[in-house]
């Protein structure tokens, strides 16, 4: 098997069946698999009938995204793992072999991020106008809805963490390819379609969850990672007070409430800790940062 493509969903079943028929007409199933984890959400389930082709990993309870993640990259077989949201889509041409490339050309190669289009179009073809012209570069993150991973990296390290729920897991096993000592690529040539309307996220306002799940998880991160975490979490505490506590109530109490979450669940968190090189983060500070505006 030469090719995995994994996604994890819950509550888009229209999206994720578009994304499903897209992958249809790009992959051979001689050599390519797909694997959809159905993140508790029965709404989901009705159209599992209509895709045969791809393996169903079915949970009745949500675990949330990077726990999903971990259990389903486990039943993969490929030798390159290719993630996607449910709402994403490769755009560019040669979208396979440009990847399987980009790891022949490079054996120190872990992961390659691709560029993310985000917007909804009628066409590929109109999304692609949107696309960016950049230069291919190492840096030290990914996002989730478009990327690939081989295999063999993947295992080497210990997977998308079970301690984070959503909102973290792509820095958290970026780092850990880092210190493994392989690259990050972001080639902007690869390109996935992010179905993401703008108007929705504008009436959505200020995103209180996002908020909250960050907050929590960039504190679990430090004490993971980091030889040294308290004053990485000392100023993280302090700017997210600053810049959002003292100015909506909402956000108060949700800074409180991962601050107290933070106390308890230290024994927990700490268990998984696993201090990666002082090198490793000298080596991630030289890196470009990963560009998310489209």
């Amino acid at each position: 098997m030469q090719i995995s493509f994994l996604i994890v969903t819950k509550n888009r079943p229209e999206d994720l069946a578009f994304t499903l028929n897209k992958l249809k007409s790009i992959i051979d199933l001689s050599n390519h698999e797909v694997l959809v984890f159905i993140d508790g959400c029965s709404r989901t389930e009705t159209i599992v009938k209509d895709f045969e082709w791809v393996y169903w990993t079915i949970s009745k309870e949500s675990v949330s995204a990077s726990p999903a993640r971990n259990t389903l990259y486990k039943k993969a077989k490929g030798a390159i793992f290719i993630g996607l949201d449910d709402d994403a889509h490769p755009i560019s041409t040669n979208f396979i072999t440009s990847i399987q490339l980009e790891f022949s050309l490079n054996k120190n190669l872990g992961i390659i991020a691709f560029q993310e289009v985000r917007g909804v179009f009628n066409q590929d073809a109109e999304a692609l106008l949107y696309a960016k012209e950049r230069n291919a570069y190492y840096t030290s993150d990914f996002v989730g809805c478009g990327f690939a991973i081989k295999k063999d990296v993947y295992i080497a390290t210990n997977g998308f963490p079970v301690w984070i729920d959503i909102y973290g897991e792509e820095p958290a096993l970026a780092l850990e390819v880092l210190d493994l000592g392989f690259h990050i690529l972001y080639q902007p040539q690869i390109k996935v379609n992010h179905r993401v309307d703008f108007e929705k996220r504008k009436l959505q306002g200020r995103n209180y969850f996002r908020f909250e799940k960050q907050l929590k998880n960039s504190i679990s991160f430090y004490l993971v990672y980091y030889k040294s975490p308290f004053l990485k979490i000392v100023k993280l505490l302090v700017h997210n007070f600053k810049k959002y506590a003292v100015t909506d109530w909402q956000y108060f109490k949700s800074f409180v409430y991962v601050c107290v979450l933070a106390v308890l669940k230290l024994p927990s968190i700490l268990s998984y800790r696993q201090p990666v090189k002082a090198g490793t983060l000298q080596t991630i500070k030289k890196l470009q940062g990963l560009n998310y505006s489209g």
